[in-house]
């Protein structure tokens, strides 16, 4: 396999010595090989609210994870939308910068009442199974529907048992977890009973469930006797489930899950007392623990948790043949969770309509963004029922439906009812036996660096073979800017690292030749693309019924039907207000720069911008443009040898441009700081490397549009044909500042119930982070999510109310 994944160091593998060894280990081998070569993605998406309309746009940040960490393996996020019935309703495409992308969907006004699904996948995705697609239910209401949605709350359940290890075995105490499942809702309020089955009316143990997913208990079988659950909800409604046989012999793993360390005892009957077993422990498909066992008795065996990371433990007992004689799942710390808070200073909150409110975050200089989002605490919260936490850690990893997952990680969560889930559940990603015997996926998609096409030019109607082929780009204020690319023997070649949104048009002409433009022909072919969904859409809480014209509509959806309608009304006002020119549209002035200076192949996803024409003043003290960068972004070495420059990122040689055409150091070290306009230092492979793949320093000098009037040829040659490739979705800009103009105050209803929402919104170094958003008509508090990484990639996570 010729991919390579870096493997991140978080977890020490712990080693219990033993004076013997086993003659097999095809299980840490196969692991290590499932590690190396298979990183395992998931995704959360992140919704700016719960339910919505027929006609809103609907907002989302998609934030993927390679492990437990945010991916570096994929650039690109797919987003699909389906209807009850798979048919595909919207499909798009977005980047992802450092895992995590952002982006919209304009729902058709048309859409019947009904749930839908969201689809969110990576290419990298596509070589595993489909069911660790991040597939989202969404609740959309139209009024004008003749049906309605209603929770399905008479919908059967059932109860299914699991034994601790999954053995259960005469004479050894265990606990089991019942698990209850439906295609509605589970009851909340239920509890049990276990009985022989031949004297159903003695009870030998009774518990109360947990929540609407587990319960659990415990008790000592008795050989040759059979026994039953019987699980009754608050309806009075019963389910009864034999329990397994009892065993005559086996193990039993017991496990318990501290702050300080996970500890577990084995428990055996009937064992020969020279077999011998070891015990491997994975967290993220990598092999953290082992142990080998010569021995079953009560001793308590330690895993120290000062080295491990919050997450799944897989524990699983081997016997000498390597068959599984006992797994368990657990959490890491589920008393401590690795959360980074904000610290919020300078809250000015006001409950007058439509007035302004802000607070500040704290300056941490680990910090270089956030997602931030401010909602009235009337609506419904996006992650009350499956929160980032819960996809990172728990239902990213598992296939079975689970009922509010948030809960398992909020702040008043239960660590019972977790560790009671996690023994009804089998870890999905990999399956020991399948690894073992060499069976492996199938690698079909690569990952792609942003958007790539392939491209193939002919002449004369046979291969332009290893042929120069100049790129023509009529850039906004610049004129013309040519980007010379090579073909090979077969004539093609590759424009990869694109990153671009709607279309992007440019012509082409050989290198050094007047031909006639229809003798030489580029095509284009895209090398990303959407996959099909092989899997079934998941059942939903709901279920349709007719609609009466006495029904009253929910509070929540009248004020987004409300809402709708007034920011109908407040768009047309503002395009009456741009066409008279009275309105002043605020203009983020680097982008504006960058898009000025840089053609589309010097643009990346993962580039860092200096703009030294509207900030970043304090260059202009810098002896040259390498000295100031040096220390400014985290990877980036600037060294002096021999005389000249060289950069590096994390070890790999730079390369140097200047207004895009390659360079040696010493060309840009000579350069005047005040003849610069612009710095961007890109990371990783990008169009215009053409081959490269440690990314770039590049400087763009001042020109016409920021030193002065110069004249400039925008006129393109005759002779040249136009192509157009399509780039990424427009994403429909949230207006942050609805009321920075006292004009739109005089909509009539202000019924709005997403305040605020940024999904980039940058930390300067020694400055608070500034978050203001203005007051819809009602609110009485505010609900505040804040969301980020630092430069080690811990989670911090916010999700709470100001009042």
């Amino acid at each position: 396999m010729n991919i390579c994944f870096s493997q991140k160091p978080l977890i020490a593998l712990s080693l219990i010595i033993a004076p013997f060894y086993f003659s097999q280990n095809k299980a840490e081998e196969a692991i290590k090989k499932f590690e190396e070569n298979f990183p395992q993605e998931k995704i959360h998406l992140l919704m700016s609210k719960k339910n919505y309309v027929a006609g809103e746009n609907l907002w989302f940040t998609s934030f993927v994870f390679d492990g437990y960490s945010p991916s570096t393996i994929s650039t690109n996020v797919f987003i699909e939308l389906y209807d009850q019935n798979k048919k595909q309703i919207s499909k798009k495409i977005y980047p992802l910068i450092n895992g995590k992308g952002s982006g919209s969907i304009n729902l058709p006004t048309d859409l019947k009442e009904d749930v839908y699904y969201i689809r969110a996948y990576t290419t990298w995705m596509g070589n595993f199974s489909d069911d660790f697609n991040e597939i989202m239910p969404i609740t959309i209401y139209n009024p004008s529907s003749s049906e309605k949605l209603v929770k399905n709350t008479s919908a059967p359940w059932s109860a299914a048992v699991f034994p601790e290890s999954g053995t259960f075995i005469d004479g050894i105490n265990t606990k089991f977890t019942v698990r209850l499942q439906s295609k509605g809702e589970t009851p909340t309020n239920w509890n049990g009973f276990v009985t022989e089955i031949q004297n159903p009316q003695t009870k030998l143990v009774t518990f109360k469930g947990y929540d609407q997913n587990t319960g659990s208990f415990s008790f000592t079988p008795i050989g040759g006797k059979k026994y039953q659950l019987t699980v009754e909800d608050d309806k009075g409604i019963k389910q009864t489930v034999n329990l397994p046989e009892v065993a005559s012999s086996g193990i039993n793993l017991q496990v318990q899950s501290q702050s300080d360390a996970v500890n577990f005892v084995f428990k055996g009957k009937n064992i020969d007392q020279n077999a011998k077993y070891k015990i491997l422990g994975t967290i993220n498909n990598q092999m953290v623990y082992k142990a080998n066992v010569s021995q079953i008795s009560d001793k308590l065996y330690t895993i120290p948790t000062s080295q491990l990371v919050n997450g799944i433990l897989n524990l699983t007992v081997f016997d000498e043949s390597e068959n599984i004689v006992a797994q368990r799942l657990c959490f890491v710390q589920p008393q401590v969770l690795k959360l980074k808070q904000p610290s919020l200073k300078g809250t000015s909150l006001s409950l007058k309509p439509r007035d302004s409110n802000s607070f500040n975050i704290d300056n941490d200089l680990s910090m270089s963004s956030y997602l931030v989002s401010v909602s009235d605490n009337e609506s419904e919260n996006p992650e009350n029922e499956n929160s980032l936490p819960s996809t990172l850690w728990l239902t990213g990893d598992l296939m079975s439906k689970i009922y509010y997952p948030a809960q398992y990680f909020s702040e008043n969560r239960n660590t019972d009812a977790l560790d009671a889930l996690l023994i009804s559940e089998k870890w999905s990603r990999f399956n020991w036996q399948t690894i073992m015997s060499g069976n492996f996926p199938v690698i079909k998609y690569k990952p792609e660096s942003y958007l790539s096409y392939k491209g193939k030019a002919t002449k004369l109607g046979k291969p332009a073979s290893e042929e120069e082929i100049n790129l023509i780009f009529k850039m906004p204020d610049q004129g013309i800017k040519y980007n010379l690319i090579k073909t090979d023997k077969e004539g093609m070649f590759t424009l990869s690292g694109l990153v671009f949104e709607d279309s992007m048009s440019f012509s082409y002409q050989l290198n050094g030749e007047k031909t006639n433009k229809n003798s030489v022909q580029v095509y284009f072919q895209p090398a990303f693309s959407f996959l099909p969904f092989r899997s079934n859409l998941p059942s939903s809480n709901y279920t349709l019924v007719q609609r009466n014209s006495t029904d009253k509509i929910p509070l929540e959806i009248e004020r987004a039907v409300t809402n709708k309608s007034s920011q109908i009304g407040l768009r047309e006002k503002e395009t009456l207000i741009e066409e008279v020119k009275v309105k002043a549209q605020k203009k983020d002035l680097t982008k504006k720069l960058n898009n000025e200076l840089s053609s589309p192949l010097f643009r990346s996803g993962n580039e860092t911008v200096f703009d030294l024409v509207n900030e970043n003043q304090s260059a202009q003290g810098s002896q040259n443009i390498l000295q100031y960068l040096q220390g400014r972004v985290a990877g980036l070495q600037i060294q002096m040898q021999g005389g000249s420059y060289t950069a590096t990122n994390r070890g790999g040689a730079m390369e140097f441009f200047l207004d895009e055409m390659r360079v040696d150091a010493s060309q840009i070290s000579n350069i005047p700081v005040s003849n610069i306009a612009m710095v961007k230092v890109i990371k990783g492979n990008f169009a215009g490397s053409f081959g490269g793949g440690n990314g770039a320093v590049a400087i763009y000098t001042r020109r016409g549009g920021n030193t002065g009037s110069v004249a400039i040829d925008t006129t393109l040659p005759s002779n040249l044909k136009e192509v157009k490739l399509n780039g990424y979705d427009k994403e429909i800009p949230f207006n942050n500042g609805i009321y920075d103009e006292e004009g739109a105050k005089s909509i009539p209803q202000d019924k709005r119930s997403i305040l605020y929402w940024n999904p980039y919104l940058e930390s300067k170094s020694g400055e608070p982070t500034i978050v203001q958003w203005y007051n819809n008509d009602d609110a009485k508090n505010f609900r505040v999510m804040i969301i980020g990484f630092d430069e080690n990639n811990d989670l911090l996570y916010y999700n709470d109310i100001l009042k």
